[in-house]
């Protein structure tokens, strides 16, 4: 059996998660990992059990290795497009952490260099592959809930000094925004869910009074977007909630809702109340509980069969635009067209 050479760059929290994923996939194998500095990364390959992977802390050296066809960029934030652009250029197929870029130059970089290159790329909007999602997919297909009109999907959730990333979203703008450190997901999922184009953008922002954490950027923001097929959307997201996280999602369509796990219909003639649908729920921001394998696994076989992912770099410029669009929109206090030009 062929395996597919790995390597992860990044030795944080979600790197873990991409190390189990990689080594779980049959057809993968991590032979790779790179840090700043090469203790980490020495510790990293023991702590999985690694035994034929290399410890790197320069990158071009690491794209010398002909063993490695996959790079897996889990760095922090400011990284991801550099690095990312690097890695398509030296011909490897990338999976990229969220967000991908934090500025409009860097998305659109990074979209031609892998369009120049030919790579297969996947950027982690893992919740794609979460059990509730896969349901609201195939309940919006069999058209239980007619064309939807409304939908919102909220972001609700903390990021303080205990988290291991706050340090490089903190005061130094390298979070970009709070809808490009966390709120992406939510904006994703309404892609997801609408299979529409967003063409406008009005977002408010703010602190909260006592702003517990210091944000050089809003923390908070509710942004309405606007669909090419008539549709409105709303994203909610917090990144100093004082209570426990959420993410909620309410999808209204002309013949019926779905309210996180719960259905309505007007197609079950019979119903006269909301149905549960028993599923594993996106209610935690714990990377552990998010669905890598599923996501990974996609992405080895979307290698392997030489397809695209629809959840690749070009897919996701919509997403990260969006975000940008609301960035512009907050502190202009102006609806913003999309695409945005760049």
């Amino acid at each position: 059996m062929d395996q597919l050479g790995v390597a992860v760059l990044g030795t944080g929290w979600v790197a873990n998660e991409h190390i189990r994923a990689f080594e779980h996939n049959p057809y993968a194998e991590v032979r790779g990992i790179l840090s700043r500095n090469r203790a980490r990364a020495e510790d990293k390959i023991r702590e999985h059990g690694l035994h034929k992977c290399r410890a790197f802390t320069d990158l071009g050296e690491l794209l010398k290795d002909d063993a490695i066809q996959i790079a897996a960029v889990c760095t922090p934030h400011q990284l991801h497009a550099p690095q990312g652009i690097e890695c398509a250029q030296a011909g490897r197929h990338i999976l990229v952490e969220k967000p991908m870029g934090l500025s409009l130059d860097e998305i659109h970089s990074l979209a031609r260099a892998v369009e120049r290159s030919g790579v297969r790329s996947l950027v982690s909007f893992v919740l794609r592959w979460n059990p509730l999602f896969e349901n609201i997919k195939a309940m919006l297909a069999q058209d239980l809930i007619g064309r939807v009109y409304m939908a919102e999907v909220d972001y609700l959730s903390t990021i303080s000094p205990s988290y291991g990333g706050y340090e490089w979203i903190h005061q130094k703008r390298f979070g970009g925004n709070n809808l490009l450190t966390a709120g992406c997901h939510a904006v994703d999922a309404l892609r997801w869910f609408l299979q529409s184009k967003v063409v406008e953008v009005m977002s408010y922002a703010n602190c909260s009074a006592g702003n517990p954490y210091h944000f050089e950027y809003n923390a908070n923001s509710l942004t309405l977007l606007r669909f090419a097929d008539g549709a409105i959307g709303k994203v909610g997201c917090t990144i100093e909630s004082a209570a426990p996280y959420r993410f909620p999602i309410s999808l209204m369509g002309d013949a019926g809702a779905i309210r996180n796990n719960q259905l309505f219909t007007r197609r079950w003639p019979g119903q006269n109340g909301w149905a549960t649908i028993p599923a594993i729920l996106p209610d935690t921001a714990e990377v552990s509980h998010h669905p890598f394998q599923a996501e990974i696994d996609h992405f080895v076989k979307c290698i392997r069969e030489g397809k695209e992912s629809h959840c690749n770099v070009r897919d996701a410029v919509e997403t990260h635009e969006i975000c940008l669009a609301a960035e512009i929109s907050a502190r202009e206090n102006r609806a913003v067209k999309l695409p945005l030009a760049g």
